[in-house]
């Protein structure tokens, strides 16, 4: 009979350790990108989102210093019907510290294809001197066990295809609905240059041009996540590490 020897090939193979049956038999398989692309932002467990907000702010300032600028906040919960937008404006005339500055005479070709990216696009071209420009993008994730409580709304309420505007001696601004988003475009006094900031269709755009010198430009958008911390049952959430622990001792 063979038998023996069948059974001293099973106890061999289930002392062999994972690694080697592995590079024996197992043959990784590549992921392409587009199938990647799918499972970005998927691991969030349903329902475990239980508020959403996000708030942006545009300035510019000139060599007067003269500012002109906005901020806009939206949070949304269970209990939102319709995302609403409220925009406050920034308007602060100068102390006198600065002195006027000349007509930019800067010159900046190309980039049509900014307004075309997907994700986060960030640009900054001067050509001038003495300029600063920040584009800022944060992402705040915290946990609760209950949806924090709704801010009071502040500004104006952005409706459809209305625009809300402001100027003064650093340019004119203009905030509105585009492309199912929100868009804050500053356009400069003097020649000076322009800013542009949103949030529409997957993206987030940050552009900024500067013709002229001692400007001051700030982009910042701030995306707030609270997660649901009061889950279904003690341990629910974390199961599938506390699995995954278990394969250090097979050496992973």
């Amino acid at each position: 009979m063979k038998t023996p020897y069948w059974l001293a090939t099973a106890c061999l193979v289930a002392v062999l350790p994972l690694p080697a049956l592995a590079s024996s038999g197992f043959k990784p398989i590549e992921i392409k990108d587009a199938e990647l692309s799918e499972l970005r932002g998927r691991y969030v467990m349903p329902g475990r989102i239980i508020s959403f907000g996000i708030v942006m702010s545009t300035t510019w300032r000139n060599a007067t210093g003269d500012v002109i600028g906005a901020a806009t906040s939206m949070q949304v919960q269970q209990s939102t019907i319709k995302p609403q937008f409220y925009v406050s404006t920034i308007n602060e005339p100068g102390k006198g510290g600065g002195t006027p500055g000349n007509p930019g005479t800067g010159n900046i070709i190309g980039g049509a294809g900014l307004g075309s990216g997907q994700g986060v696009t960030q640009s900054v071209r001067a050509a001038g001197d003495g300029n600063t420009a920040y584009n800022n993008v944060s992402i705040d994730v915290s946990e609760a066990n209950q949806a924090p409580a709704l801010a009071p709304n502040q500004g104006v309420l952005l409706t459809g295809d209305n625009a809300v505007t402001a100027s003064n001696g650093a340019g004119s601004i203009a905030v509105s609905n585009n492309g199912g988003g929100i868009q804050m475009a500053i356009q400069a006094s003097n020649n000076q240059g322009s800013t542009l900031q949103q949030v529409a269709q997957g993206g987030l755009l940050q552009n900024t041009r500067l013709l002229g010198s001692s400007n001051l430009v700030n982009n910042l958008t701030q995306l707030n996540v609270v997660l649901n911390n009061n889950g279904p049952s003690a341990g629910a959430l974390d199961c599938n590490l506390s699995q995954l622990v278990g394969l250090r001792n097979l050496g992973y």
